[in-house]
């Protein structure tokens, strides 16, 4: 009797499968925490002595950072340095670019042409990042870096307070930080813009009439209706871009020169955190050298993970006005 009532229940509980799918959700979902606090442990771990020996040092801000293997003195200043400014420009030169193609696909394209563009865009995100710093170091960099970079550099490389961040002139072979800069514009404008593009398709139609319906032109429809109503969507994409520059590694390490060194130029050569521990994990010559590039990945994990941490606040205020806007 007793093993009759448990086949039942049993099969009660596999038919209708509910508790066996949440119980795999919630398993799956929590695999994802869990690896990522492990990978958090691993890096603080295995750069202890690292830390121990260098401590605040090793990021202070400071134009005499030194990177010497030889002597075991490391400091992690231009490299973060070179990670945010190649990232920030990036982003900065991007955004512009990737919003007008998501308008102009999700609100001024014809429809015979909105299907081959939208897949072109897609397709450029796919593209290896080996596959773009080939073409930089090949056409890019010769054709396109070096005469903006000579060109940025007759303009204000003599201004007071800027000048220090156009320094040059930049070198005869383009590889630089503004090399690494726009190659990674140019990697990030895709995804950024079909993110945002599915943004504005998903905003319902009523929002667009409405505004119409009021008297408001196309552009104040786009500029003052759908920005705000798709905003929260529109940083998530933004962050995602940012995400994606901050960690890349092969396109950079080909364009940017991998110069160590503490000037502030965007015309020079640099490094990032990425291009650091890609050139130079696998020739490692001792323990303090493999540990001091293993805490330079534990300080990339730790600003993407406060990036994230920072545009899903961001993503969750403005979700949360609309909603009360939409309210009141």
């Amino acid at each position: 009797m007793q093993r009759n009532l448990t086949s039942t229940r049993s099969q009660r509980i596999f038919q209708y499968g509910d508790r066996p799918w949440n119980t795999g959700v919630v398993a799956a979902a929590s695999l994802v925490p869990i690896l990522m606090l492990m990978i958090g442990w691993m890096l603080w771990r295995d750069s202890a002595q690292a830390r121990l020996v260098y401590g605040w040092d090793f990021i202070t801000p400071t134009l005499n950072a030194s990177w010497n293997p030889v002597t075991d003195v490391f400091q992690a200043w231009p490299f973060i340095y070179g990670t945010l400014l190649t990232s920030i420009t990036a982003l900065a030169l991007s955004m512009p670019v990737s919003l007008g193609v998501a308008i102009f696909l999700a609100e001024l394209c014809p429809r015979w042409l909105y299907q081959p563009l939208s897949w072109m865009v897609e397709l450029l995100a796919a593209i290896p990042s080996v596959i773009f710093g080939l073409w930089g170091i090949f056409v890019f960099l010769p054709e396109v870096v070096t005469p903006v970079g000579n060109a940025l550099f007759a303009v204000f490389g003599n201004i007071p307070g800027l000048g220090k961040f156009f320094e040059g002139p930049i070198p005869v072979s383009g590889s630089s930080r503004l090399a690494a800069s726009l190659i990674l514009a140019i990697m990030i404008t895709p995804t950024i813009a079909a993110v945002t593009r599915d943004v504005f398709v998903a905003i319902p139609r009523t929002q667009r009439e409405a505004s119409l319906a009021l008297g408001a032109t196309q552009w104040e429809t786009i500029w003052q209706v759908l920005f705000p109503y798709g905003l929260s969507g529109i940083l998530g994409a933004v962050i995602l871009g940012l995400g994606r520059a901050l960690g890349e590694t092969m396109a950079v390490t080909m364009v940017i020169g991998n110069s160590i060194e503490g000037s502030f130029s965007l015309l020079r050569p640099g490094y990032t955190m990425s291009s650091l521990i890609a050139n130079e994990f696998a020739e490692a010559t001792g323990i303090l050298h493999s540990q001091a590039l293993i805490e330079i990945g534990l300080i990339l994990f730790a600003m993407t993970l406060l990036l994230n941490i920072i545009a899903r606040y961001l993503v969750w205020r403005v979700a949360k006005r609309n909603v009360q806007e939409a309210r009141a």
